[in-house]
């Protein structure tokens, strides 16, 4: 039991109430009050002054949780300075690691407490379409190599911030391991940032790092049948408010289910995610340079999807004319995507030569250092809607050629 929870206890048994009958006066858990007694817990102060209330302690209680509180975040402070101090001299440490940690141990000793992980992370968001892929992973790499050592250095009250904003930068790594073919790692870095979200017990974290994942399953080879059941697994966490999580995760789901071939449920998919998106707010809706955001373009992306694979060539035909409207013009290989479904479509509705003529000059126009895993799984899905007594074309060979090079 520690001094705040034997002092709680004190206060208590003087005023000759039970665990349970406190817990009734202040409308908490009495397990929790036990916890917190036992030292098992922190307090809250919104718990200590409820108790501080109800047992006529006279501010008695407040101020020990305070004065124990500010003893707690000095011990942090101090703990989390060795910690990046000790990072930063490391010899083993790479340049840009060890130079961030000193960066971070100078800005905790000017301000004590200050989190800057939750911006990094909103930055790694937009980083992520514009920066080049070798430099992100190495900026990266050494953003979580300092924000390791911050999270086994601080088992407090930071410990929970710090691992939201782990699970963002896992599901950032994770998409640059697919997006260049490394798969069998990309989905190591899945398991890992599944476990950090669960970890950080928020649910919009648990929601998003899944989200991601069940999008990316789309793209990484894993059997439709396998994505379709994580986002199963999701949806009760799923609550009424609009999120970009949820969006996401529609997004996804939709995607899989178009792929396992169970088209009515895709499109029934579709509509939720098209009715949900408008209740956004605007700040997501707005954000259409970065992961983290959810503009109307990633709706008409999935429709685009979901249309073209369950023959719906009208529908089809209106979203990708909508989404190649709206998305900006950093983001060229989704764009490109776009394209690859109106091959896709050209195709399925009979213009084959069309199709594969168009699915050419899409690849042909896009930069080399652009083609990733991606662009080729989805230029894939144009070679698979090509009839089989039409590949021996010579532009379907072609671009066969070129899509399993």
């Amino acid at each position: 039991m520690d001094a705040f929870g034997k002092l709680l206890r004190q206060h208590r048994e003087n005023a000759e109430l039970s665990l349970r009958q406190l817990g009734a006066i202040i409308h908490f858990q009495y397990s929790h009050i036990s916890q917190v007694e036992r030292g098992d817990r922190r307090p809250t102060e919104a718990l200590v002054t409820a108790c501080d209330r109800a047992l006529d302690a006279d501010g008695a209680l407040v101020e020990a949780y305070r004065s124990e509180r500010a003893g707690v975040t000095d011990l942090h402070r101090r703990t989390m300075l060795r910690a990046m101090t000790a990072l930063a001299a490391a010899p083993a440490v790479a340049p840009l690691a060890g130079l961030e940690a000193l960066r971070h141990g100078l800005s905790d000793a000017a301000t004590p407490g200050h989190d800057e992980w939750d911006q990094i992370a909103a930055d790694y968001g937009h980083g992520y379409y514009r920066q080049p892929r070798p430099a992100l992973m190495a900026h990266l790499s050494a953003d979580l190599t300092v924000l390791q050592h911050q999270i086994a250095a601080d088992p407090g009250a930071r410990r929970p911030g710090l691992l939201r904003a782990a699970a963002r930068l896992s599901v950032i790594v994770a998409l640059s391991l697919v997006a260049s073919g490394q798969v069998v790692m990309g989905r190591r870095w899945w398991q890992t940032a599944h476990r950090i979200a669960d970890q950080s017990e928020d649910t919009e974290t648990r929601v998003l790092v899944r989200a991601w994942d069940v999008v990316n399953g789309c793209y990484d080879g894993r059997p439709p049948s396998a994505v379709v059941a994580l986002s199963d697994e999701v949806l009760p966490l799923l609550g009424r408010q609009a999120t970009s999580a949820a969006c996401g995760l529609l997004a996804g789901r939709a995607q899989a289910l178009s792929l396992a071939g169970r088209h009515a449920e895709a499109v029934a998919t579709v509509r939720q995610l098209v009715d949900l998106a408008p209740r956004l707010p605007s700040l997501i809706v707005s954000d259409v340079e970065s992961l983290w955001g959810w503009p109307e373009h990633r709706v008409r992306h999935t429709e685009s999807w979901v249309y073209t694979h369950a023959g719906r060539l009208a529908e089809a035909e209106v979203a990708q004319d909508l989404a190649l409207g709206l998305y900006p013009a950093s983001q060229t290989r989704l764009r490109a995507q776009v394209q690859l479904h109106q091959a896709a479509r050209l195709i399925r509705g009979g213009h084959i030569p069309d199709g594969l003529r168009h699915a050419a000059d899409t690849l042909d126009a896009l930069p080399a250092h652009l083609h990733n895993h991606l662009l080729r799984s989805v230029a894939t899905q144009v070679t698979t809607a090509v009839p089989t007594t039409e590949r021996s074309r010579t532009a379907f060979v072609e671009l066969a050629d070129r899509v399993y090079a």
